[in-house]
C-alpha cells in the first residue's frame, strides 16, 4: 500500500508531467564558472580562488596573477533549505508549511529528473536535519517523508533565528557550488541579510517566501483571539476597528520594505508565494522566469 509521501509524489509527478514536460526539453548549461572543461574567460586572482587555476603565462605577461574560468559541469547539486518553525504552520488549508512541502517536492523532482543530486536542510530553533544530496526517486521520497512527518520535538517559543539557518546552509554546502532553494516566511530575528549575502556569494540562490494573505491584509472578522505562533502570546483584538486596521497596515508596509531592502542587500530577487495560489502555476512561472 502506497504511503502518504508516495501518493503526494505521484500526484505531483502526474501534474508536472502534463504541464511542464514541453518546457524542460533540451540540454542546458549552468550559469556558474568553476571546475568544468570548457574555458570561458580570464580574471584577476582573488584569495578565495584555487591556485591550480592560475594561468602562469598570462600572470607573467601582465605582472598580476590571473585565473582561468571554466563552465561548470552540467551535473548539478541542489539543496532545499526549509524553515520548519512554528510560524510556518499558520495559514489556510494546511498552512504555509504544506505549501513549502509541495513546492520543495515538485522542484526536487524536476531537478532530479536530469540526473542531478538533491539534498535538504530542515531547520527550526530546536532541531536541524541535514539530508545529504543523492539522485533518484527514492531520495525525493525520503525528503517527502521527512517533510510530511510531524516535528519530533515541541516547537520553540522564541522567534526563528533565520541567520543561523542560513549559516548552517553555508557550512553544509561549502565544498561544492550548488543551486540552493531557501523556503521560509522570513518571520524571525533580524540580521539574516548578511548570512544570505554570504550564501549568494558562492551559490546560485532562489528565495521562495511563503506567506498567507491574512498576513498582508487583516480580514474583518470582528472580535478574535490571536496567538503568536512563534512565542505563544495571545491577545484579543477587534479586527473591525479602523484604527487597528490602519496601524497594522502601516506595520505590514514597514515589514515588507525591510524585507525588500534585506533581499536587495543580499543580491536576491525573491519569489513570493501565497497559500491561496495554484502551486502548479507557481512552478510553471518559476521555470519560465528562470529560463531552465
Amino acid at each position: 500500500m502506497a504511503t502518504a509521501p508516495d501518493r503526494l509524489l505521484r500526484r505531483l509527478e502526474w501534474k508536472l508531467g502534463r504541464r511542464l514536460d514541453g518546457r524542460l526539453q533540451g540540454a542546458y548549461r549552468t550559469v556558474w564558472h568553476g571546475t568544468g572543461i570548457d574555458f570561458t574567460d580570464l580574471r584577476e586572482y582573488t584569495p578565495e580562488d584555487d591556485v591550480r587555476h592560475i594561468d602562469w603565462n598570462v600572470t607573467a605577461r601582465l605582472d598580476e596573477p590571473h585565473v582561468r574560468q571554466y563552465t561548470e559541469d552540467r551535473e548539478m547539486t541542489a539543496w532545499f533549505v526549509i524553515d520548519r518553525s512554528a510560524s510556518m504552520r499558520f495559514g489556510r488549508e494546511a498552512g504555509k508549511e504544506s505549501v513549502a512541502t509541495e513546492l520543495a517536492i515538485g522542484l526536487a523532482r524536476l531537478v532530479a529528473r536530469g540526473g542531478n543530486r538533491v539534498g535538504a536542510i530542515l531547520f527550526d530553533n530546536v532541531s536541524q536535519q541535514v539530508i545529504p544530496p543523492r539522485g533518484g526517486r527514492d531520495q525525493i521520497l525520503r525528503i517527502a517523508r521527512e517533510l510530511t512527518s510531524p516535528p519530533k520535538q515541541p516547537a520553540d517559543k522564541n522567534t526563528t533565528d533565520l541567520a543561523a539557518m542560513l549559516r548552517l546552509a553555508a557550512n553544509v554546502t561549502r565544498r561544492r557550488r550548488s543551486l540552493i532553494f531557501v523556503m521560509s516566511d522570513f518571520i524571525g530575528d533580524p540580521g539574516w541579510d548578511r548570512s544570505l549575502a554570504m550564501l549568494t556569494h558562492r551559490h546560485e540562490v532562489v528565495v521562495i517566501r511563503v506567506v498567507d494573505p491574512s498576513e498582508l491584509e487583516l480580514p474583518d472578522l470582528g472580535l478574535i483571539l490571536v496567538e503568536d505562533a512563534e512565542t505563544g502570546e495571545t491577545v484579543l483584538v477587534d479586527t473591525s476597528d479602523p484604527l487597528l486596521r490602519g496601524r497594522l497596515a502601516d506595520q505590514v508596509s514597514a515589514r515588507e520594505d525591510t524585507l525588500a531592502e534585506g533581499m536587495r542587500t543580499a543580491g536576491v530577487r525573491p519569489h513570493r508565494v501565497t497559500t491561496d495560489q495554484d502551486l502548479l502555476a507557481v512552478l510553471i512561472d518559476m521555470v519560465r522566469r528562470s529560463g531552465r
